[in-house]
């Protein structure tokens, strides 16, 4: 694996079984992560962006089952499939979790434990990688607290989640994720629910961290607004498979994928004219329980060929890393 590349996603599938039904919600799914870069995912809700990040890191529920495929983190670490928790009882694969792949959750209200004082709930990755004491712990906490720009910190470390606005804590769980400067961030709807103003100021909190660490992120959304603002590269997602990925300019300047098109014109433009819509994409999503032929965005595509119907396509290599996986652009670009 090259030596830039410190995550390699390979074919990977994942499903989960509710009653009888088989749900696919990531199929074949492929892509690198270069250090020090940022990857954005994005896509409708229920596309597969969560459980991909999930998959990564083998936080799946019960029900969830890595089926095919492979996750490789830099090349001396091998395959994080093979430190899978039903392998190795968990250990190698909780020694990366946490230490060097890291995770902010979408609802901080839901990830922090109300119980809990929130300067234990971070110090508590940081006592479990590492040989450091409790007042080392806390020092350290504090520290980093402070750095994001939470008042008193000292005095914060003490208080409970019900104390702290929806922005506080957001900037808590991204120092329960960088405590331990992690190599890899992992995203997922870091800015869910909070009002423009803190939205900016959490990305740009992410954006210093990234710049002072040398983190790669991985910032999994379906805001393409946040996309165009923080992403190198991006992966547009439909129904558990990469339908088009690229450059951030390739994509937002010359998107191929009817769905990546359909994307961008649903999204708010400042200068819009006025009484001009936005587009909306018609149609919705099919089940991902359903077994399918062709195409599952052909349904509700507007370019839509015969043999869209029958023929999956494959994935089209354009130009400098810009790939699509779409019937017209086959046999060269379009």
């Amino acid at each position: 694996m090259n030596k830039d590349i410190v995550l390699k996603l390979e074919n990977l599938q994942t499903k989960f079984k509710v009653g009888k039904r088989i749900v696919h919600a990531v199929n074949d799914v492929s892509f690198e992560l270069k250090s020090g870069t940022t990857l954005g995912v994005v896509g409708e809700s229920g596309c597969g962006k969560s459980v991909t990040a999930h998959s990564v890191i083998q936080l799946l529920p019960k029900n969830g089952m890595i089926t095919k495929g492979s996750v490789t983190y830099r090349s001396k670490a091998g395959e994080l499939m093979e430190l899978s928790s039903y392998k190795r009882n968990g250990k190698d694969i909780r020694q990366i979790r946490g230490q060097e792949i890291a995770m902010i959750f979408q609802d901080p209200m839901a990830s922090l434990d109300p119980v809990y004082k929130i300067g234990s709930q971070i110090a508590e990755n940081l006592l479990e990688h590492e040989k450091i004491s409790k007042k080392e712990a806390r020092a350290r906490v504090v520290k980093l607290l402070d750095e994001l720009g939470i008042p008193e910190p000292d005095k914060r470390y003490d208080d409970y989640p019900h104390q702290f606005s929806g922005g506080m804590k957001q900037r808590v769980m991204i120092a329960t994720a960088m405590i331990c400067n992690p190599n890899i961030l992992i995203a997922d709807e870091p800015t869910t629910a909070l009002d423009v103003t803190i939205q900016a100021q959490i990305l740009q909190l992410m954006n210093e961290v990234q710049k002072e660490h040398g983190t790669s992120i991985i910032m999994i959304t379906h805001n393409m607004g946040i996309i165009a603002e923080t992403c190198d590269e991006v992966a547009v997602m439909y129904m558990g498979k990469i339908v088009e990925f690229g450059l951030i300019e390739q994509v937002f300047n010359d998107s191929k994928h009817p769905y990546t098109k359909a994307l961008l014109k649903s999204v708010p433009v400042l200068g819009l004219g006025k009484g001009t819509k936005l587009e909306s994409i018609r149609g919705t999503t099919p089940d991902a329980s359903d077994a399918y032929e062709g195409c599952v965005f052909e349904p509700r595509c507007d370019s839509a060929m015969a043999i869209c119907k029958s023929v999956e396509p494959g994935e089209t290599c354009l130009a400098d890393a810009h790939c699509v996986r779409c019937h017209l652009y086959e046999g060269g670009s379009k």
